[in-house]
């Protein structure tokens, strides 16, 4: 995938962009990020948001390395799929991105 691939996909799936980066984040408080994708010019970082505010790297890979699954479109190669309550995080902000728009 390519950094224009990964940032459509991210924003298709409840990622938000903050700071400039597809970020996800709290329930109960939507304008701070916990998980971020940092885009850099040929890796692609996941980074979690430790409780003392500083950002720990959790994954890294190269672009070429990087390929959505068949199944769910989840990108493959950024161990997404190990971080503790991930899917979960990313509906949450799905669905609240999906019940804002009914507000408007």
């Amino acid at each position: 995938m390519t950094q224009d691939e990964l940032t459509t996909w991210a924003l298709k799936n409840g990622w938000t962009m903050i700071g400039g980066h597809p970020s996800l984040t709290k329930p109960s408080n939507p304008k701070e990020a916990i998980v971020r994708m940092v885009l850099k010019a040929t890796v692609v970082n996941v980074e979690a948001k430790k409780p003392a505010g500083k950002w720990e790297k959790i994954s890294g890979e190269a672009y070429a390395k990087v390929v959505a699954d068949e199944e769910s479109g989840i990108p493959s190669g950024l161990s997404l799929e190990t971080i503790p309550g991930f899917r979960m995080l990313m509906q949450e902000n799905k669905d609240r991105q999906v019940f804002a728009s009914f507000g408007r």
